[in-house]
């Protein structure tokens, strides 16, 4: 998942079969199958700011949206240079693309995270107001992209995983 929305992947699975699109559009609500595709406060702040007629069922009771309204998001989000990247290339990457979905996790799951890397937050959170809190901090993180894939094709080449190495395994010399 990425950022509220699924791969191709996951859509081959057939959506949630029991579960209608979450989306009114245009005052009409949409009766499309709903999808692995999430309504995420992120992804209501861009349709808010590109003014898409679309706006959540209050009386729905999951936040997922079908394919067809996924590809219209989509389609009209614009696409921004990554901050973080290390290499000053004009690459692009859709917002999308970015940070992953924290709002499929379970709520033990964005806890641990919270508990694991010290993130400050007030109690009794709802797990989206969790998961946004979380999203903001996991940006912050920095990341040296050329190093992380050379090491991993690195360790691809040998074989090994990270955890081989910390546990001791894969080191001998016989």
């Amino acid at each position: 998942m990425n950022n509220g929305f699924s791969t191709g992947e996951e859509d081959s699975r057939g959506g949630h079969t029991d579960q209608t699109c979450c989306l009114i559009d245009d005052m009409e609500r949409c009766r499309n199958q709903a999808g692995y595709a999430s309504y995420s406060k992120r992804i209501q702040k861009t349709v808010a700011q590109k003014r898409l007629k679309l706006s959540s069922d209050p009386s729905a009771q999951h936040i997922y949206i079908c394919d067809y309204h996924k590809e219209r998001i989509q389609s009209v989000r614009t696409k921004r240079r990554r901050k973080d990247s290390e290499d000053d290339s004009n690459e692009t990457d859709t917002d999308l693309h970015e940070f992953p979905d924290l709002y499929q996790l379970h709520v033990s799951t964005l806890r641990r995270y919270k508990r694991h890397f010290k993130v400050q937050t007030r109690q009794g959170m709802k797990r989206a107001q969790l998961a946004d809190t979380i999203m903001k901090h996991f940006k912050t993180i920095p990341i040296k992209e050329k190093e992380i894939i050379t090491f991993f094709v690195y360790m691809v080449k040998m074989g090994s995983n990270k955890l081989d190495q910390k546990n001791g395994i894969g080191n001998d010399t016989t």
